[in-house]
């Protein structure tokens, strides 16, 4: 079977527009083909390239300030945060407050270097890496996601195949 999902985005630094919601898009896709929710109290931003790799984006301080914000209007529960690319870490000047619920651990800040880091962060199942046998560990994020890949390719192959019997 094969499977092409494509996500394009222009990179560009200005305002808000740009690639830095890639990541965000390819996490609701493994989490969609895993069948495993995502969190909703953490934020995300960050470009992704070919090999899952998260890369910088632009107006880190503003989002992650904005995301502050919509929680300490809504109520800080210590669980809430934003995902940020680690390249973005060393361009964080963020206001008095945040830092300061982030020292106190009303509001966290996570660096991810990678997809996989990222899905374990969201779901809190482990990603997964292939093994020696070339299989994900069972239960992985991975390993769903492989797994739904089969049953999607047995669903097609046996509408295929109804398809074609009536010509044999």
């Amino acid at each position: 079977m094969t499977l092409s999902t494509s996500l394009c985005f222009e990179q560009s630094y200005d305002g808000i527009d740009g690639d830095s919601a890639s990541s965000t898009e390819l996490y609701a896709i493994m989490a969609s083909l895993s069948g495993l929710p995502l969190k909703q109290n953490i934020a995300v931003t960050g470009s992704v390239n070919q090999k899952g790799e998260i890369q910088p984006i632009g107006g880190v301080n503003q989002k992650v300030e904005g995301m502050y914000d919509v929680c300490r209007i809504a109520g800080l529960t210590g669980d809430q945060g934003v995902m940020v690319p680690h390249q973005n870490l060393r361009n964080l000047m963020l206001r008095s407050d945040v830092v300061q619920a982030i020292k106190e651990g009303r509001f966290h800040i996570y660096s991810v270097k990678t997809i996989d880091e990222g899905l374990e962060i969201l779901t809190g199942c482990p990603a997964g890496e292939r093994g020696p046998d070339g299989a994900f560990p069972e239960g992985t994020v991975n390993s769903l996601v492989e797994k739904r890949f089969g049953e999607l390719n047995r669903s097609m192959r046996g509408y295929y195949e109804g398809l074609m019997a009536p010509l044999n």
